[in-house]
């Protein structure tokens, strides 16, 4: 009895000591804000929503190129040949800035274009964005972060919007019992469904890694409970790899992760594994029912990455490009070596090739 009054104790004295640890640390967040002068991440936010509801009347005109920025999206227009890119951040090393302007770059007059239209998202970097045929075509966005200029805080969104490519107007989805708010996650269209896996949560105290699927029905406009079947899962990462197959299967590959490896210290993960997403043809009505199973491509074997952009192509194919991977990390700094390749699987076997490689 008293052996086990003590051990609850203990339980209690862990806890009041992260709960002390956590206090300490957003008062001394508090008194750097304060010195820095930078408003609360909430009050940013809302001054952002209001900036936007100003906007009264759509007006796209030609502009110079986008400034430099990182963690954007970028799509393929689905009628025309155009690009059309939204968002991203900017971190030159004191400040960080981030963006929610929208452009259109038209590939045969090679000209840029700026869209802005009343009432859309706020200023966003880490979100996911897929455009689709359905109605003239629509863009389809999810999700993302705002960091504060001294990035000291951050913002994570949960919302879902649609954009009109043909009225040129934005819509908030209200639907109910969408992901939690995250950024780093990956998204991709297949059968009139959205599919959003993973991505992470940072608030600059803790962290936190998703390896959960949703799914939003284009026709329903609803989220729908998908049941996923088996033990085998991918484990939680954001910035991986994502590609649906004509077939409708959905593979996830690569990506980034932290754990951690000692008191008050932890290190990050680039996975190398890949996992297939399929429907579970034998739990009766497999509608929303899944199933996770593990992959093993054949072919070239390419070095552990994350923050690789993909894309499917006409061909069936899905290719990738680039990517990074922490290399020489400590408790102080990390290094990142970044790859210059462009790596294409193949769905029917997989296999993985380096694309365009005469072999």
């Amino acid at each position: 009895m008293g052996k086990k009054d003590k051990n609850k104790k203990k339980g209690k004295g862990a806890e009041k000591t992260a709960m002390k640890t956590d206090k300490k640390q957003a008062a001394r967040q508090k008194k750097m804000l304060e010195k820095l002068g930078e408003a609360n991440i909430a009050d940013i936010i809302q001054l952002l929503e209001a900036k936007e509801g100003k906007i009264e009347a759509i007006s796209e005109s030609v502009c110079p190129p986008p400034t430099p920025r990182s963690n954007f999206t970028l799509v393929c227009h689905p009628e025309k040949e155009e690009l059309i890119m939204f968002g991203g951040e900017l971190y030159t090393g004191t400040k960080t800035t981030v963006y929610n302007d929208l452009f259109f770059y038209n590939t045969k007059a090679v000209e840029w274009r700026q869209l802005k239209s009343p009432s859309g998202p706020t200023p966003r970097s880490g979100h996911q964005m897929v455009a689709v045929a359905s109605n003239g075509g629509e863009l389809w966005m999810f999700g993302g972060e705002h960091a504060s200029p001294s990035q000291l805080q951050f913002h994570h969104y949960k919302d879902l919007w649609k954009f009109a490519l043909k009225s040129r107007k934005w819509e908030r989805l209200t639907a109910p019992n969408g992901p939690s708010p995250r950024s780093g996650h990956r998204m991709t269209v297949s059968k009139k469904r959205l599919f959003i896996f993973g991505g992470f949560h940072d608030n600059n105290q803790s962290y936190h890694y998703f390896n959960d699927v949703h799914i939003f029905s284009l026709e329903s406009y609803q989220w729908l409970k998908a049941e996923i079947a088996g033990a085998i899962v991918p484990s939680p990462r954001s910035g991986c790899c994502i590609a649906a197959s004509p077939e409708g299967k959905i593979y996830v590959w690569g990506g980034y992760s932290r754990a951690s490896m000692k008191k008050e210290a932890d290190r990050g993960v680039t996975h190398t594994d890949m996992f297939v997403l399929s429907q579970d043809k034998n739990a009766g009505d497999a509608d929303n029912k899944y199933k996770w199973a593990p992959v093993k491509p054949g072919g070239y074997k390419p070095k552990p990455r994350s923050s690789v952009g993909c894309t499917v192509a006409a061909n069936g194919k899905a290719y990738t490009f680039g990517g990074v991977m922490d290399v020489d990390e400590d408790d102080e700094d990390v290094h990142g070596q970044f790859g210059d390749d462009l790596l294409g699987l193949r769905f029917d076997l997989p296999d993985m090739e380096i694309a365009g490689d005469p072999k």
